[in-house]
């Protein structure tokens, strides 16, 4: 399936809830499949006032949020019935989009679930999703690359539909785990996604500088999707104090920097919808403009590295104990990456523990298929390779994490 541009997203679903009754004394995804009539409401009115795309009610639809909030081994039939609501809603007249949302959880080594364990449990959703027949899907309010990659990874094990993958930042472009958006937006357009952009965060004016950096290295079209505003808490209530028409006066900087696809979240409502919608026709759209196309462009979680393709590896280190020694004397070094050989599984767990203290991306020297997917599972960023594997695994691998060889 392509995406035709421009898409005119909805706006947002836990705010308008609230509004329609919600008061959070049960998960939003219970109370949606027991307010049926109240989703289908809500996302017809989204429809009406332009949306091409409706989300499903699925934000919080993982194991490990629904475990959570008390429901055990129901993910698959729960995503799969709340797609079917807005299918319904949708009636054939928008695409439906299955909505995956963070699980909280930092992986190994910052915290204790493994990035298999992530895969599983978004590929649980994902099922539900497929059942239901998602046009595509929406990858949305990251805020680790271990979330985004986990999930993208679930979505093409199980659905070849486009995937649209959007992080939450503040207004400089960095992330509340510490990353920075070029770099997952290098990292997840190398992972295949269909487009990138912004949700949440801020405010659609605060949102475009970050959109500014972005433009330097998009592939794929920039999705904006921005709150009503920064959030202002009133009798414990947030409200949000950016107007429709202000989000419009953002919309032709938007377009300038290679966003094609408009939405809205937290605060913001089918009157929102309708003056993007508006707005999006008078404006011209604008693919994005990447730079250094003759560079290899690499990435760790927090920056990204454009990289001669004729540089070779410097020094090359095996992993023992002191692999963490070795990686901040080659952090001071004039390598332009840092190779670590790995022979075994073992390896890949020593250097897993100790891959955020390298401040270069990681090039992986690796003779061992097994190995070497591991370690990519693993890894935070786009990884570059040097080894003996042919170029039909290598490609495989490419194509899945982004690995350049």
């Amino acid at each position: 399936m392509e995406l035709y541009l421009p898409l005119i997203l909805d706006g947002a679903t836990g705010t308008e809830l609230q509004k329609m009754g919600f008061k959070g004394d049960v998960c939003a995804e219970q109370w949606a499949l027991d307010n049926p009539e109240t989703i289908i409401r809500l996302q017809k009115g989204y429809i009406e006032a332009g949306s091409n795309v409706i989300y499903t009610p699925t934000f919080g639809g993982n194991r490990v949020k629904l475990e959570e909030n008390g429901i055990f081994n129901k993910t698959e039939e729960y995503n799969e019935k709340l797609a079917l609501l807005s299918k319904q809603a949708a009636e054939g007249r928008a695409l439906v989009a299955g909505d995956i949302a963070p699980t909280g959880l930092f992986a190994v080594p910052l915290g204790s679930i493994t990035f298999d364990e992530l895969v599983e449990n978004y590929e649980e959703q994902v099922r539900g999703l497929e059942k239901a027949g998602v046009d595509l899907y929406v990858i949305e309010t990251m805020m680790t690359l271990s979330d985004a990659r986990a999930a993208i990874i679930a979505v093409k094990n199980i659905s070849s539909k486009p995937v649209i993958v959007s992080f939450t930042c503040n207004e400089i472009g960095k992330t509340l785990s510490g990353g920075d958006v070029e770099a997952a937006l290098v990292i997840m357009q190398a992972m295949g996604a269909d487009a990138f952009g912004l949700n949440c965060s801020v405010g659609p004016r605060d949102m475009i500088p970050p959109f500014g950096r972005l433009r330097k290295y998009a592939r794929i079209p920039l999705v904006a999707k921005p709150n009503a505003g920064k959030p202002e808490f009133i009798d414990d209530r947030a409200v949000y104090n950016c107007t429709p028409d202000e989000y419009a006066e953002c919309i032709p900087e938007y377009a300038a920097n290679g966003v094609q696809l408009f939405g809205g979240c937290c605060g913001t409502d089918a009157g929102y919808i309708k003056v993007i919608s508006e707005s999006v026709k008078k404006v011209t759209l604008r693919a994005p403009a990447p730079e250094n196309t003759d560079k290899l462009i690499c990435a760790t979680e927090k920056a990204v590295f454009e990289i001669d393709p004729d540089e070779k590896c410097g020094k090359i280190l095996t992993v023992t104990e002191d692999i963490g020694d070795d990686i901040e004397e080659e952090n001071e070094s004039s390598s332009a990456f840092i190779s670590v050989r790995l022979n075994t599984l073992a390896d890949v767990e020593l250097l897993t523990d100790n891959m955020y203290m390298m401040d270069k991306p990681l090039c992986i020297v690796c003779d061992d298929a097994d190995i070497l997917e591991k370690m990519l599972r693993n890894y935070n960023g786009r990884a570059l390779y040097e080894g003996r594997l042919d170029d039909e695994v290598l490609t495989v691998f490419s194509k899945k994490y982004g690995l350049i060889y």
